[in-house]
């Protein structure tokens, strides 16, 4: 009796069988929402208000700045170039991410 001879799989088919496999789709997502711990936010005493209020008036467009503010439960630090500075609004931008002035803690020039 022959054999027949197999057909072979496609090769895009081959890379699939590769391919990583979430048993449980969204537990990485859920995972990583648990593992974010929540912080309140800091209100500054009038010292270090006073510190920050020089240092936005030391801020200038172009520059490069690193702020550390306050975003959805948590503090962030971003670095990057000053795009603007909107004392009417209350905004600090930086590259591409507005900042409400309230929420900053920190600057460094």
């Amino acid at each position: 009796m022959a054999k027949r001879p197999r057909n072979k799989m496609p090769i895009s088919d081959r890379a699939k069988q590769f391919m990583p496999f979430a048993a449980l789709k969204g537990l990485p997502e859920a995972l990583s929402i648990k593992e974010k711990i929540i912080v309140p936010k800091i209100e500054l005493s009038p010292e270090m208000a006073e510190e920050l209020d020089l240092k936005m008036h030391r801020l200038e467009r172009g520059k490069i700045a690193a702020v550390v503010y306050f975003c959805n439960d948590e503090y962030l630090k971003l670095s990057g170039m000053v795009a603007r500075i909107d004392e009417t609004s209350r905004i600090l931008q930086i590259v591409n991410t507005k900042i409400p002035f309230d929420d900053i803690l920190d600057i460094e020039l």
